[in-house]
């Protein structure tokens, strides 16, 4: 089952590697993340690199949606499974909705890791591992990726799924700019700074205007808002 199926819809008002500054080593000198030791440092910055392939390459993420979205499947690490079963590794809703656009990496430890109740609007238990391990693409790196629920994003420090069930960073989060009616995506990286965007075309699967106004609406001044706020209007 995916998050969203037990979320509320309401929200409250670089370099492609991680260098987040809080690298540490565990006894057998493997590196890890001492504020984030979910975070598979590995594969969000794999992820990261994914990323910056796409943001290379002229209009990309200008295409058909659908297309774009595939491409932000595969740079997070995930398959496309539109046609899988809820908990089987379906990512029909990746990307596709207000809520599921928190693109985390998180360690093969924390996989199976549950909602105590701590983050707000999602039911408790929360169980993605299975759905995780399904979808996940092994060759990213360990561990597996997410598109995870958003909610609590705007609270410094976030609040979220990724961030507290998880205990992990993301490796970006797409926000829509709500210049020239939200049509324009920023992804940016865990402490908001800009990694890639686009104008996708409409091609009658875009998620619906009064989801993008609310995936931005879910993160307004916040970190993660800031660059998706820099976006100009065009006449």
């Amino acid at each position: 089952m995916s998050d969203s199926e037990n979320a509320g819809r309401s929200c409250d008002a670089p370099s492609p590697t991680a260098n987040p500054g809080n690298d540490a080593a565990d006894e057998d000198g493997r590196t890890y993340d001492s504020i984030y030791p979910g975070t598979s440092i590995e594969r969000l910055n794999n992820v990261r690199q994914r990323v910056a392939e796409l943001n290379a390459t002229e209009g990309i993420l200008d295409g058909p949606w659908e297309e774009v979205r595939r491409k932000l499947l595969w740079a997070g690490g995930l398959k496309d499974m539109p046609d899988a079963e809820p908990g089987r590794g379906y990512t029909g809703h990746s990307f596709n909705d207000f809520n599921h656009v928190d693109l985390c990496t998180m360690s093969s430890a924390v996989l199976d890791n549950t909602n105590d109740g701590r983050v707000q609007g999602i039911a408790i238990g929360n169980r993605l591992g299975r759905g995780i391990r399904f979808a996940s693409l092994p060759e990213v790196g360990d561990g597996g990726s997410w598109t995870t629920c958003q909610l609590g994003a705007h609270k410094d420090p976030p609040q979220d799924v990724a961030h507290i069930q998880f205990q992990s960073r993301i490796a970006f989060k797409l926000v829509w700019a709500p210049a020239n009616d939200y049509t324009t995506f920023v992804l940016v990286d865990d402490d908001g700074d800009l990694l890639a965007k686009g104008t996708p075309q409409d091609d009658g699967t875009m998620p619906p205007l009064r989801e993008r106004a609310l995936n931005y609406r879910c993160v307004t001044n916040s970190k993660y808002s800031k660059e998706a706020d820099k976006i100009p209007s065009v006449e």
